[in-house]
C-alpha cells in the first residue's frame, strides 16, 4: 500500500512539476517578448536631407548628427547642429522612458517633456512644452517627436510636429546609422 501511494504521489509530483515548468516557461516567454519588443535607438545617426521632408518655414535647422544612448529606463540624445553663422552647437537632452516629466534646457527656457512608448514598442513619442516670453507676453509651444527605426534598423525617422500661435509645423527628419 505504501508503495502504491508513493508511486501515485510521484506521478502527481511529476505532473505538478511539468505544469509548473510549463507555466513558468510561458510566463518568461511572454515577459521576454514584451521586453524585447521595445526598440533600442542607441547609436550614432547622420542626417539625410534627401530622405527627409522638411516642410516650409522651418525655424531651426536639423541636427547633422545624433548620438543616442538608451539604457534601461534612461535615454540621452546628443544633437550636433550648426547655428546661423555655421558654428557647431552640441546639446544633450536626458529623458526617462517611464512617462515621468523630464526637464531640459532649450533656447532661453526649459523644455518639459514626457516619453511614451507605442503599444507595439516600435516607436516612442517625446511630447514637450516650452513657454517663451516675447515682448512682455508668454507664448507656449507644444511639440512632439515620434522616433521610429526604418529600413531594418539602418535609418531613424523622427516625425516632428509643433504647435504655436503661428500654427502647426510638421517635418520628418531621417538619419542613417553612422
Amino acid at each position: 500500500m505504501k508503495k502504491q501511494r508513493m508511486f501515485y504521489s510521484g506521478i502527481k509530483g511529476v505532473t505538478f512539476l511539468f505544469y509548473a515548468f510549463l507555466f513558468l516557461g510561458a510566463f518568461l516567454l511572454i515577459s521576454s517578448a514584451t521586453i524585447a519588443q521595445k526598440v533600442n535607438f542607441t547609436g550614432t545617426w547622420l542626417f539625410s536631407e534627401e530622405k527627409s521632408e522638411l516642410g516650409e518655414g522651418r525655424f531651426r535647422r536639423a541636427a547633422t548628427k545624433l548620438t543616442i544612448k538608451q539604457e534601461g529606463n534612461d535615454m540621452s540624445i546628443e544633437r550636433v547642429s550648426q547655428n546661423r553663422d555655421g558654428e557647431e552647437i552640441t546639446t544633450i537632452e536626458k529623458y526617462t522612458l517611464d512617462g515621468k516629466e523630464c526637464e531640459n534646457p532649450a533656447f532661453n527656457t526649459t523644455r518639459k517633456s514626457t516619453v511614451t512608448w507605442s503599444e507595439d514598442g516600435n516607436s516612442l513619442t517625446i511630447s514637450s512644452t516650452m513657454v517663451f516670453e516675447r515682448e512682455g507676453q508668454e507664448m507656449e509651444m507644444k511639440s512632439s517627436e515620434v522616433l521610429t527605426l526604418t529600413d531594418e534598423g539602418k535609418s531613424l525617422s523622427i516625425t516632428s510636429t509643433s504647435m504655436s500661435p503661428r500654427g502647426e509645423m510638421k517635418t520628418t527628419y531621417v538619419y542613417d546609422k553612422g
